[in-house]
This record gives structure tokens, C-alpha cells and sequence, in this order.
């Protein structure tokens, strides 16, 4: 059994909570928020961001971060992307040297387009940091649904430990070393699936949906691999299957967002009322800055952050879409004749 610290309570920190106390660790969950910590406490139930996944009585809840830190196995940081760096400031005077911090968040840094382990990494030099990511929306997890995702760390040893600690009947874990090609995965398909979720608004079908994933997939895996993700990441769960899952489900906050935008709401009244932090709007102005820092086309992602923040008619962004120069699917193949 391991001693674990959750720092943050939204959907995924409280279905981690659940998971890993399933697995018969001992959980303690920080909230920065008294009223979540007092909700938790009380209801044992986030009912606001996860109603009906209960907690068990003892998990315990705090609001002070060093009890949740302090002799602890490991860590899960589950805070929103745009506070992670704070959050990583704030915990590192409470982290012992070589302390395991696996952050479950999923975004890019617009200021320095740094990932979040990196972010964590310059902020707790003294940890051990790891990622864990792949198709997995809270709700399901909660419930007990089956899921699979890939734990990244720098090291075989603590891959293979936190794999051990999370893995059970309802949640496959595999390693991987690219902790780059996983964040890289994990923060871009956001972007693609505000896309998605504009073409559901707008009432296209199917056929748009798929060609913004294949596409949209085709994106992420050029900037990925020139950034030096490796190509096999890309097809795997934290790639394409993460892609998928986020354009696709209803418990997608960025697919419900670009859904809003797509029905003539605007950016901001989309993230009013998602009422959660939509990481695709964050991050696609970072995507677009490192599609033009390594000199790689990402036309999606560049008209995303046109109807994000230029204002532009969502229909007319998938006109130029489809209106671009022909081109031939794969360069790599060539002709015989």
C-alpha cells in the first residue's frame, strides 16, 4: 500500500481519489477552494464536476497543501494546466528530494511554451517528475468503466512503479519513455477537438468529424516528431486515441465548447457555461506559435485560434479549410511511374 497526495479536486483528481483508493492506497486530496475542500468533506461526493461517484470515509480531505505532500509515495497533480506552474511554486518548499510527482493535466504554457512537466521540473528541480495520459474522461473513470492509459517518466523504474500503484481490472497502464510525445499528444488534441466540436455546431456530420481527427492527427504528429516526440506515440493511446476520444464524447469540455462557438456563442460565453477550464483554448495559441518556431503547417490549429481570437465566421474557417491548395495526402509516397 502507498501513501498518496492529490493535489486538486476537480473531476479527474477526485476519480484518480477513487481509483487509487480502490487499489487499497491510503488518499489524501488537496483543494485550494474551501468550499470544495468543506463540499468533500461532508458530501464525500464532488457534487458539482462529478455527482454520483461517491468517496470513501477514508479519504481524507484537506486544504493545507503541506499535509498533503509531507511523507507521501507519491504525488498526482491534477490542478488545470494554466495553474500548474503556480502550484508546482507553491508545493516545492513541502517536496523531499526525489519525491515522485505525476501530473494527469493536459496543456501547453503560452508565455514559454513549456509543457507541464517541464513547467514542474523548473519549479521542483528536486522531483521526480512523470505524466500519466490517454483516452480517459473522469465520468467513466469514476464509474468504474473500463480505460487505458500510458504512464511517462524518465526512468523505467518509476514508470513501472506507478504503473503498478494505478493498475487494476478497469485501468490499463502501460510505460513509455516519451514524456514529450505524450504531453505534446495530450495538450494539441484539445485544440483539434474544439474543431470538432465547431463542426458539430455548425451541424456537419461525420464525415467532417473524421477527416478533422485523421487530419487533425496529421497535425500534431509533424510538429510532435520535429519537436522529437517519437511517431509511434502519436499512434498510440495518448495520439490518436486520446484524439478520438475527446472529439467524440459528450463528457468532452472542448468538444462542448467548440460546440457553443459553433452555434454563434462566443469564446467566453462557451467557457461560461462548460463551467469547467477548457485547456484547447489555452493551448491553441501555444500550438500556433510552435507550428511557426519549428516551420510546420498546422492549418486547423491556425484556424482555430482565428475564430478563437480573430472573430472569424466558424463556417467560413472550415470553407478555407476545404478550399486550400491541393496537395497529395502523404508525401513520403511517391509514384512508381
Amino acid at each position: 500500500m502507498a501513501n498518496v497526495g492529490v493535489l486538486g479536486a476537480g473531476s479527474w483528481g477526485t476519480a484518480l481519489s477513487v481509483l487509487l483508493h480502490d487499489n487499497g492506497h491510503q488518499v489524501t486530496i488537496w483543494s485550494i477552494d474551501k468550499e470544495e475542500v468543506e463540499m468533500l468533506d461532508k458530501r464525500r461526493e464532488h457534487q458539482l464536476k462529478l455527482p454520483g461517484v461517491k468517496l470513501s470515509d477514508d479519504i481524507a480531505i484537506t486544504g493545507n497543501m503541506e499535509d498533503a505532500i509531507t511523507g507521501k509515495d507519491f504525488l498526482v497533480l491534477a490542478v488545470p494546466s494554466p495553474y500548474t506552474r503556480t502550484t508546482a511554486r507553491n508545493m516545492s518548499p513541502c517536496v523531499s528530494r526525489g519525491q515522485i510527482i505525476v501530473d494527469v493535466a493536459k496543456g501547453i504554457e503560452e508565455s514559454t511554451l513549456k509543457t507541464l512537466s517541464q513547467q514542474i521540473e523548473e519549479e521542483i528541480p528536486q522531483a521526480d517528475v512523470a505524466v500519466l495520459s490517454g483516452p480517459s474522461h473522469a465520468e467513466e473513470v469514476g464509474k468504474r468503466l473500463p480505460t487505458t492509459c500510458v504512464i511517462g517518466a524518465r526512468t523505467r523504474e518509476t514508470a513501472e512503479y506507478l504503473q503498478s500503484m494505478f493498475l487494476n481490472k478497469v485501468f490499463r497502464v502501460y510505460t513509455s519513455p516519451d514524456i514529450l510525445g505524450i504531453e505534446l499528444g495530450g495538450s494539441l488534441k484539445n485544440v483539434i477537438a474544439l474543431a470538432a466540436g465547431i463542426a458539430d455546431g455548425l451541424g456537419y456530420g461525420d464525415n467532417t468529424k473524421a477527416a478533422l481527427i485523421t487530419r487533425g492527427i496529421a497535425e500534431i504528429s509533424r510538429l510532435g516528431v520535429k519537436m522529437g516526440g517519437q511517431i509511434e506515440t502519436f499512434g498510440g493511446l495518448t495520439g490518436i486515441g486520446d484524439l478520438i476520444v475527446t472529439c467524440a464524447s459528450v463528457h468532452s469540455r472542448n468538444r462542448k465548447a467548440g460546440y457553443l462557438i459553433g452555434q454563434g456563442k462566443t469564446m467566453q460565453e462557451a467557457m461560461d457555461e462548460v463551467k469547467m477550464v477548457v485547456e484547447g483554448v489555452y493551448s491553441a495559441r501555444a500550438a500556433a506559435c510552435l507550428a511557426g518556431k519549428y516551420g510546420v503547417s498546422m492549418p486547423i490549429v491556425t484556424e482555430v485560434n482565428n475564430v478563437l481570437f480573430e472573430g472569424k465566421d466558424p463556417a467560413q474557417a472550415v470553407d478555407d479549410l476545404m478550399l486550400r491548395e491541393s496537395r497529395s495526402e502523404n508525401k513520403s509516397l511517391l509514384w512508381k511511374d
